[in-house]
């Protein structure tokens, strides 16, 4: 059993090394501008520069998980740190943009061996009593990533240059070996076989990566362009042969057995809804406070930020409370209460008052959310041996992250169908000048136009959009909320039912 300095050290190792992950993930978009400007980059190559991570980031998690169980979760997370130290530092010193993108592929390939294997760390270093309060704490603290990304990258790229918003993560992994080596303690599948599954591991990759590229590319080109649907049809059909694989391989990378537990097929069902719900959610919140209702990025970035200080203060404690009554009533109500919380968001017209209008759906949101990640986390993790803890984190983690993108392109759509439909309606009766103008602003998906009478109908049109979208992201996440009220089980009680539905032991007298 670790002591506690181990657990503590452990848990710093964890939440640094996924921080600076997610970190990623959010810093690179305001550093985009003055990377133009240096590199000369086009809107095809700054799109690259962002997607080529999430592309490599979201379809190795998994690969990642399953080489923490099998080679170490120590070794392979310390890998993945010297990696993603060194791709950050090419980086940094990209003399072009294309360079860029290939050191932020790299770089996504790195974050996949960090997040799963610091969770897996987790699950191997804290009992289960503790778990959910460990959980907790490294949901709370890399949830601040998400915040201090655009702060902190506005703030280098202000008093620096855009390369510290890469050249910053080495000294951050070089303090994060330092702990792992302190006092980090190695964990493997001890039951996982010698032999990797390189087949299964190139499946998988590539199956994943398919669905991903084209969920990115058709925001450009649509989901008619071969571009698109052809590494999306290529992606599912090689996800079948990864399944068909992994039934008939005597070693298999995933063991689909994993799914057979109630608790990690209904809570990674629940992870599709809540954080598909979270996804869209957020990022049409953010644009529909810069295009509509007037606010600078860091006015809608900070608009958000009660989210990240709730769930940074309550959801260790929600974790600690999992572990003393059980996930079913957290990881239900909390969904349920997020949703209802963005349909509160949703209900903004163009001026927005921040503190009556948007801040109470907003504690609401992150209030529900503190109730539900660590639960969840721990819930689908503590549901698998484990041993199988890497690749259990891998596959909850690939759900979440594509689950947010689905959300996006899916919603998405279903802003604009609304958004169209509402603006034809309301343009019927103008003038046909006006309506000329009106179309130019609805080719720009809610775009501004310079005549009143137009603006007033395109602003509204956006209005009605964003709270369709809204209030389509909230029902996601009330329907994962159903789905874990329905179908998790609490741990203790699940525990008490296996031994009461096995047969005593015989006495020796009943031997005799």
């Amino acid at each position: 059993m670790a002591d506690e300095r181990t657990k503590r050290l452990t848990l710093v190792a964890a939440i640094v090394g996924s921080g600076i992950v997610f970190l990623d993930g959010t810093v690179v978009n305001i550093a985009l501008p003055a990377i133009r400007d240096e590199l000369d980059t086009g809107l095809a190559a700054q799109q690259w520069i962002v997607e080529a991570y999430l592309l490599t980031l979201g379809a190795l998690l998994l690969v990642g998980g399953s080489l923490g169980d099998r080679l170490g979760r120590k070794r392979v997370f310390a890998a993945g740190l010297v990696a993603f130290g060194i791709t950050s530092l090419a980086c940094a010193l990209a003399p072009g943009p294309y360079t860029l993108i290939g050191a932020r592929t790299l770089q996504g390939a790195a974050g996949a061996l960090l997040v799963p294997a610091s969770l897996a760390l987790i699950t191997a270093t804290f009992p289960r009593t503790e778990r959910g309060a460990a959980i907790g704490k490294w949901t709370a603290w890399t949830g601040i990533a998400f915040v201090l990304g655009p702060l902190a990258g506005g703030g280098l790229v202000e008093l620096a240059s855009w390369r510290w918003v890469f050249a910053i993560n080495v000294p951050l992994v070089l303090l994060t070996l330092a702990v792992v080596r302190a006092g980090v303690q190695e964990s493997i599948d001890e039951q996982a076989p010698g032999q990797i599954d390189y087949l299964g591991a190139a499946l998988a990759s590539l199956g994943l990566g398919g669905p991903v590229f084209a969920l990115i590319e058709q925001q450009v080109y649509g989901w008619g362009d071969p571009r698109v649907w052809g590494p999306g049809v290529a992606g599912l059909l090689m996800l079948a042969a990864f399944i068909r694989r992994e039934r008939s391989c005597a070693q298999p990378m995933l063991p689909l057995e994993l799914f057979r537990s109630r608790n990690f097929a209904v809570g990674n069902v629940s992870t599709l809804g809540v954080y598909g719900g979270l996804g869209a959610a957020t990022f049409f919140a953010t644009i529909f406070l810069q295009q509509v209702a007037g606010y600078s990025p860091v006015e809608s970035g900070l608009a958000l930020v009660p989210i990240t200080v709730v769930m940074w203060l309550l959801s260790p404690r929600f974790g600690a409370l999992s572990d003393r009554i059980g996930p079913r009533a957290l990881m239900g109500v909390g969904p349920i209460a997020s949703g209802i919380g963005l349909i509160w968001m949703g209900r903004l017209g163009a001026d927005v008052d921040y503190i009556s209008d948007l801040l109470p759906g907003v504690l609401l949101f992150g209030l529900g959310l503190a109730m539900t990640v660590a639960p969840l986390t721990s819930t689908v993790l503590g549901a698998v041996p484990e041993h199988n803890a890497g690749v259990a984190s891998g596959v909850n983690n690939q759900i979440a992250r594509v689950a947010s993108l689905l959300a996006i392109a899916v919603v998405g759509a279903v802003v604009a169908a609304r958004f169209d439909a509402v603006l034809d309606d309301r343009i019927a009766g103008l003038p046909a000048d006006a309506r000329s103008a009106a179309a130019d602003a609805q080719a720009l998906s809610g775009g501004s136009s310079r005549r009143p009478a137009v603006r007033r109908q395109v602003e509204a049109s956006s209005v009605a959009g964003y709270r369709t979208g809204m209030a389509v992201g909230g029902g996601m996440a009330i329907v994962g909320g159903l789905i874990s009220l329905a179908g998790i089980v609490n741990p203790r009680r699940a525990e008490g039912e296996a031994r009461r539905s096995t047969p005593p032991a015989p006495t020796a007298a009943g031997r005799g």
